[in-house]
């Protein structure tokens, strides 16, 4: 888990995707449509992406893409962050976490 914790630090929204994930796809642009700028790591690009795969999966994502941190804490994937655009906890998160500014 160390390479997923030094991949999130001191950026206040990551997203770990898969350039051919739809979920992924539907995730980044829920996030950015709110002006965030989440930091994406494509899994199939990077050259570590099988081991950061199984680390996501070690921290309980599963699937293991699209992984969604917000303020350096594991939210979850796209099942967790419609939940919270839902109930409208989703932007008040972005906010605490100074990647968005209303």
């Amino acid at each position: 888990m160390e390479a997923v914790t030094r991949m999130v630090a001191d950026r206040p929204v990551v997203i770990f995707s898969r350039t051919t994930c739809c979920m992924s796809h539907t995730i980044k642009t829920l996030i950015s449509g709110f002006g965030a700028n989440p930091t994406v790591y494509e899994l199939d690009e990077i050259q570590d992406g099988q081991q950061v795969e199984r680390e996501l999966q070690q921290m309980g994502c599963k699937p293991s893409v699209p992984a969604v941190f917000i303020g350096q804490q594991l939210i979850g994937g796209p099942n967790q962050i419609m939940t919270l655009q839902v109930k409208n906890q989703l932007v008040p998160m972005l906010m605490r976490a100074g990647a968005i500014w209303i």
